[in-house]
């Protein structure tokens, strides 16, 4: 594929990420992992690098538009920053061991891995309720260890934790708008840590494309940043337009079909 139609198909990549996550505030991660891997195929990268090349680049991404989604939801007031720094405790270790637990998986099962989450993810948004809260406010202890688990989870899989942040937090009794802007706070430091183990994981990879430092490939990593930063106010717009239960369970069967995808990928070439 040319240089030209690459970007284009990065740059919608990035348009229809930060449409889906201004509308539904779930993380582009889900959306760009998938496509990425398909698109790095088409582009002749080699089998094995295709995954440690598309969460890595997809956390690249995210470290940007969760700048951006941090800063509008700080300026709302709707970031617990003690809260958000007792996550990051856990999430910073946890990030760098998820990174390095990717790279150890390898790529054909760490494709089976992200299809599997893809698939209960999509459950849990077509049929699943959300988390009653049940309890108190979170210790700090206990705040560690989720973001251990948070951190280590999202950066295996490239995404920036707002799938599993949010419902921690409102099972503890934090108010829904305050969970989604603090896990959009705690979606920077598992991106730039998780994103940083791999560039590091991949540095003497002799393989990697032209345009990689590691497990990132910055030409898909800049066009896609760029792209859904400017697109999230588009969603977050049209959130207002859109009945988001319908619209919810339209992109779980979207999400489903991305996992289907990837798990019959990796069955039928293995």
């Amino acid at each position: 594929m040319e240089i030209f139609s690459l970007l284009l198909v990065y740059a919608l990549l990035g348009v229809f990420a930060g449409v889906i996550a201004g509308l539904l505030g779930v993380g582009g991660g889900l959306i760009i992992v998938p496509i990425l891997a398909g698109s790095f195929v088409a582009q002749g990268f080699s089998a094995e690098l295709v995954m440690p090349l598309a969460i890595g680049t997809s956390l690249a991404t995210i470290a940007f538009t969760s700048l951006s989604s941090m800063r509008a939801h700080h300026r709302r007031g709707a970031v617990d920053w003690p809260l958000m720094l007792q996550l990051s405790a856990g999430i910073l270790a946890g990030a760098w061991l998820g990174g390095v637990l990717a790279v150890w998986i390898g790529g054909v099962w760490l494709a089976l891995l992200f299809g599997m989450f893809e698939l209960a993810v999509a459950a849990q948004m077509g049929f699943g309720r959300a988390p009653a809260p049940h309890r108190e406010r979170p210790a700090r202890l206990l705040n560690a260890l989720a973001g251990l688990i948070i951190g280590a989870v999202s950066a295996l899989l490239g995404i920036g934790g707002g799938t599993l942040t949010v419902p921690y937090l409102v099972w503890h009794n934090i108010d829904m708008r305050r969970a989604v802007g603090t896990s959009a706070a705690c979606g920077l430091p598992i991106a730039v840590i998780g994103a940083l183990g791999f560039v590091l994981a991949g540095w003497n990879e002799a393989a990697l494309p032209a345009g990689s430092s590691g497990y990132v490939y910055w030409p898909a990593a800049g066009a896609v940043s760029l792209a859904s930063v400017l697109a999230a106010p588009l969603g977050a717009a049209l959130a207002h337009r859109i009945d988001p239960r319908r619209l919810k369970k339209t992109f779980a069967v979207f999400i489903a079909l991305l996992g289907i995808g990837m798990i019959f990928t990796q069955l039928v070439d293995s």
